[in-house]
């Protein structure tokens, strides 16, 4: 038996399947199960009102997931799909209560990531997966960080190597007369605008997932800087990891250690959740990360650190 008929199996028995996408490790289970879900959120330790992700296998199968899907929706789903994008549409009659949070709505995607691509078209349904670690924590990008933090919780784990994106997806609620991102992620708000030929707007009431003020927090405390501002935090911190561009990580500061100087804000995404990580297993009991700008991928970047830093 094949990993990915094992996978099947396990979720077809109402267990759960951590997997690979492009943006964080999924923690799988089927959509269509209650009692699947709920435990999919006893071991997420997920409150019952915080819906999530359902991954499908290719866009025509969000009409079996969702009714009154708007032309723009239908256009983001062609153009990004698969990819790091999520769409919030309302959702079928069958849709259960346990993965949407209770709403009327349903958060739908199609992963860029081939072994979860592969894993989706063997399982011939949906499989809803939040992030597979704790809720709140820092989401995991490799399958060793996946079994760090669930252990046997999880029957399986499917290795695809890092994360290639690193962040989550960006969320678009399609509801409304308006396009509006719930959450930023892999995706950016010009592509958004450029492919709907919309204004897209920021913000919604629609809950959403990583959408509350404090989440994707490591243990240590996370501050965040602009550039420049490292010599006046240096001298209050005797002891930190330091998270930056390499064009603004210089002079580190005695007692510090460098956790990552990513090249540019996509590289930032790449490494920051690994370099959060990092900060705990060295014990570090601050992270000082200077913000990427605020313009692409860099966007969703300074969402995960803002709401990283809340959580102190």
């Amino acid at each position: 038996m094949t990993e990915i008929e094992r996978a099947v199996e396990v979720l077809r028995a109402g267990g759960l399947v951590a997997f690979p996408t492009e943006t964080v490790y999924g923690l799988g289970a089927d959509a269509s199960n209650e009692a699947a879900l709920h435990r999919l959120y006893a071991v997420k330790g997920r409150p019952s009102d915080h819906p999530v992700i359902v991954h499908l296998g290719s866009a025509e199968m969000l009409d079996d997931w969702a009714v009154d899907v708007p032309d723009f929706a239908r256009a983001l789903a062609g153009d990004l799909w698969p990819g790091p994008l999520t769409l919030v549409l309302r959702r079928a009659d069958h849709v259960p209560d346990a993965a949407t949070g209770g709403l009327d709505t349903v958060g739908l995607r199609v992963p860029g990531h081939p072994l979860a691509l592969e894993l989706l078209h063997a399982f011939v349904g949906g499989i809803a997966a939040p992030s597979a670690n704790r809720f709140g924590r820092v989401s995991p990008t490799t399958a060793d960080a996946v079994r760090s933090d669930l252990g046997d919780d999880v029957e399986l784990v499917l290795d695809g190597g890092p994360c290639t994106v690193g962040v989550e997806s960006t969320i678009v609620d399609c509801t409304g007369e308006e396009v509006r991102i719930l959450r930023q992620g892999g995706v950016t708000t010009a592509v958004v605008a450029r492919i709907t030929g919309m204004q897209t707007v920021i913000g919604g009431s629609t809950p959403a997932p990583g959408t509350l003020d404090a989440h994707y927090a490591p243990d240590a405390t996370v501050r965040t800087i602009a550039t420049g501002e490292l010599d006046a935090l240096a001298a209050d911190t005797p002891r930190a990891g330091l998270l930056g561009l390499v064009g603004d990580v210089h002079d580190v500061p005695a007692g510090w250690v460098t956790l990552a100087t990513p090249a540019d804000s996509e590289d930032y995404a790449r490494v920051l959740y690994a370099a959060l990580r990092q900060a705990d297993a060295m014990g570090l009991p601050v992270v000082v990360a200077v913000l990427p700008p605020d313009e692409g991928i860099g966007v969703a970047v300074r969402d995960r650190l803002r709401r990283a830093a809340a959580s102190r």
